[in-house]
């Protein structure tokens, strides 16, 4: 019985590599969004030169946009990656960023928020540099999901410092019995 145990947390724990499609997938999504990247850069490139200031900070936008969205995909791969399937043996790598093999998925969870809220806030900018086009109810809307999406980004930071000390205070607590 303890052979078929262990064959099968073995199967279980081979299980994670089953993720590993979801990440390549990832890294093509960030393929077609460097496609997007180029394309929006050569759209923007007239409206610099020739649009409005207002038209111009929107076509840049679109940029900071879709790169806050690449971002937000590496950093989904990478910490996904390394939390749930392997470690990234990356040598001496000087190339390595800092924060990789240190984002836990609670980590994950606030970057993900904070990406999502940066993406929201570019987003809201638009409006605001070509409020004259947009209307009242559109500029309601936004500014409505921003606000919820800051407010979702402020409760699961306040979630994860309150299980944090929790999870600090019950390691205290076994440390001085």
């Amino acid at each position: 019985m303890k052979r078929i145990e262990h064959g099968l947390e073995i199967f279980i724990f081979n299980s994670r590599w089953l993720l590993a499609p979801f990440y390549l997938g990832l890294i093509l999504g960030i393929g077609l969004l460097l496609v997007k990247f180029f394309k929006s850069f050569l759209a923007a490139l007239p409206i610099v030169f020739e649009g409005s200031s207002g038209d111009a900070m929107i076509a840049i936008l679109t940029l900071v946009d879709i790169t806050l969205v690449a971002n937000l995909l590496l950093i989904i791969i990478f910490a996904g990656y390394e939390n749930f399937i392997s470690k990234i043996d990356t040598g001496d790598n000087e190339d390595r960023p800092e924060w990789m093999g240190h984002v836990s998925f609670s980590d994950l969870k606030l970057k993900l928020i904070g990406s999502i809220v940066a993406i929201s806030g570019i987003e809201l900018l638009k409006y605001f540099v070509n409020i004259k086009n947009a209307t009242d109810h559109e500029l309601k809307w936004v500014v409505i999901i921003h606000l919820t999406l800051v407010f979702s980004g402020v409760m699961f930071a306040l979630m994860d410092r309150i299980a944090g000390s929790h999870h600090h205070g019950a390691k205290s607590a076994e440390a001085k019995e």
